[in-house]
């Protein structure tokens, strides 16, 4: 079981698929290159055409709060703008056309979250990120969409003000709090009425104790999942997410001496940017 049983219903969906699969595909703002670009509905939909089981969904919102599938931060290299994305009204983000990967217009505008809402409305399982400045603005929308709080995990950092927020929310959405030590997930833990399904888990070294398969084992036997992020984001030190278990080692070495070790870990859900390799190997290693 995932999560407490008085929300099983809810979390039916993730717990099926965690039975089936072993181990979960989540992908990194979709799949995307070319003119595919990154936190849009095509890059999502070609992450779950290309082996995920889900895919990440990074949010932001206007001033006018209009929440849009975008990591701010980004606006130089997607957008060819400076202004943070936050900082500025929708009818200017509407404007807004995406560069592709070889810098050239894309004709792709920024999407909504609300898009996403309206195109997957199934099966499909998605993770909201970055959102945890305006949950209430996320919970707003959600409750116009009743289907996704089957299909959404919402994740934070650990903070009591958006642990208060789950605590006293009425619809208790899919929660995964991010962990860097034992102390955030005891912390999230204690807060009787959220639905916690997992964890995500923040190790720069090896010798960090949420790296310690001891630890591992004590957070799942809470009912909860493990995610960790397989993901490069550069070759600096503050960028690595799992003690160095990541894609570049899994498809450039050997996939046993990254992706295997995390399998052998016990982690639930790997976060990826390259979910053909990781399906393939996954398949291999577990004989699906």
């Amino acid at each position: 079981m995932i999560g407490k049983a008085c929300y099983r219903e809810i979390n039916r969906l993730l717990e099926e698929q965690l039975d089936k699969k072993n181990v979960l595909i989540a992908v990194h703002r979709g799949t995307w290159g070319g003119n595919i670009i990154e936190n849009t509905i095509p890059a999502y939909k070609m992450a779950l055409s290309m082996g995920a089981d889900l895919f990440e969904c990074d949010v932001a919102m206007s001033t006018d709060g209009i929440i849009y599938t975008f990591h701010d931060g980004g606006e130089s290299r997607l957008l060819g703008e400076m202004k943070n994305i936050r900082t500025i009204s929708s009818e200017e983000i509407d404007k807004q056309i995406y560069k592709n990967s070889i810098g050239e217009p894309s004709g792709v505008s920024v999407g909504r979250l609300e898009e996403v809402f309206t195109s997957f409305t199934h099966h499909e399982l998605f993770n909201i990120d970055r959102g945890w400045d305006f949950l209430p603005q996320i919970d707003a929308l959600m409750c116009q969409y009743p289907k996704t709080i089957r299909q959404a995990i919402i994740k934070t950092p650990v903070k009591d003000c958006y642990l208060e927020f789950f605590q006293n929310c009425p619809t208790k959405y899919m929660y995964m709090p991010i962990a860097y030590a034992m102390e955030d997930v005891k912390k999230a833990l204690a807060w009787p009425d959220i639905n916690i399904v997992g964890v995500e888990l923040i190790a720069r070294t090896k010798e960090e104790e949420l790296f310690q398969k001891e630890n591992i084992d004590w957070i799942k036997e809470q009912d909860l999942y493990v995610w960790v992020n397989a993901i490069t984001l550069s070759n600096e030190k503050k960028h690595v997410l799992f003690g160095g278990l990541n894609d570049d080692t899994a498809l450039l070495d050997n996939p046993n001496h990254s992706w295997g070790k995390l399998f052998e870990m016990g982690v639930n859900v790997i976060q990826t940017d390259w979910p053909v390799q990781l399906q393939a190997y996954r398949k291999r290693y577990f004989n699906l």
